[in-house]
């Protein structure tokens, strides 16, 4: 689940009006999703990689998660990778991605071949090249069921990947869903804050979200709910987690405040948006105030 988190955490942050476009997904990807997907994100890296946000936080040491993934599957999304799909059925993601791939087992992996492809796998994962310019990675049940998928020659997920091709948006960053599985119950566990969004996704049937990070964050987040009560609770709570931000900002960054007014919520019906517009000036502040300092050496 890690790759899917690291995918959507990314997507919440942040859309234009520009068309998104079938052009924009990758079809050799899309042949690979398998049909029981239920939740699709992508991420476009050779143009994540050109921001100046992501160039921050890979700076400062932020985006660690890709050290994980890079180690796990043994290609680097910040340097072999164009574009990666991340897709669930609930319970486990494959990862799929188009770059530049060359077969390198990692040690200690065991190797099987599936169809006349070899996959390499350990402990924490597996992964296989299909060929030079296309990699999967996941459990290896997820992997087969990628390859199974591509070989059958039949489509798989066509309403997640038409509902993708629909967004609007220059966005580096995306993703739709048409359910969470396992995602609530595991938020619910963790207790605080966290089993408060198992309840704010339990009641959101769909949704999909676009992030643009070329100047700042300009974005969207869509939510279908179950019924209108269910879509006013969760735009209600929303509005009140961004007055909770305003009345936390300090005394002496009044600035600050601009970044809770670029967050808007709307209600119509069974649906909820929420729309950031966070200037670049804005979150290179926000960078700085909470970036990791390292520890002093003592003299």
């Amino acid at each position: 689940m890690r790759a899917w988190l690291l995918a959507i955490s990314v997507a919440i942050l942040g859309c234009s009006s520009a068309p998104f476009g079938t052009a924009r997904i990758d079809r050799v990807l899309a042949a690979l999703v398998p049909s029981d997907t239920i939740l699709l994100a992508g991420i476009r890296m050779n143009e994540l990689r050109s921001t100046p946000m992501y160039s921050k936080m890979l700076s400062q040491r932020r985006l660690s998660e890709l050290d994980d993934f890079a180690r796990q599957t043994n290609f680097d999304p910040r340097k072999d990778v164009n574009e990666m799909l991340a897709a669930s059925n609930g319970a486990e993601v494959v990862v799929l991605a188009r770059g530049n791939f060359k077969v390198q087992a990692p040690p200690g992996s065991k190797k099987s071949i599936y169809k006349g492809t070899t996959i390499y796998g350990n402990a924490e994962g597996a992964y296989a090249i299909l060929d030079s310019t296309t990699a999967v990675a996941g459990p290896e049940r997820a992997i087969r069921k990628a390859i199974d998928q591509k070989q059958s020659g039949q489509p798989g997920a066509t309403a997640l990947l038409a509902r993708a091709a629909a967004l609007q948006g220059p966005a580096q960053v995306w993703f739709v869903s048409s359910g969470w599985g396992t995602l609530p119950d595991q938020l619910s566990e963790q207790g605080g804050n966290l089993s408060n969004f198992g309840r704010i996704f339990r009641s959101v049937e769909k949704a999909s979200g676009t992030a643009d990070l070329r100047s700042g964050i300009v974005g969207t987040v869509s939510g279908d709910c179950r019924t209108e009560q269910d879509a006013k609770t969760l735009a209600d709570a929303a509005r009140g987690m961004v007055g909770l931000g305003r009345l936390s900002v300090p005394e002496n960054q009044p600035e600050m405040l601009r970044l809770f007014d670029g967050i808007k919520v709307e209600q119509k019906q069974q649906s909820v948006q929420l729309n950031v517009n966070i200037p670049a000036d804005l979150v290179d502040r926000l960078l700085k105030l909470t970036e990791t300092r390292q520890p002093a050496k003592s003299r």
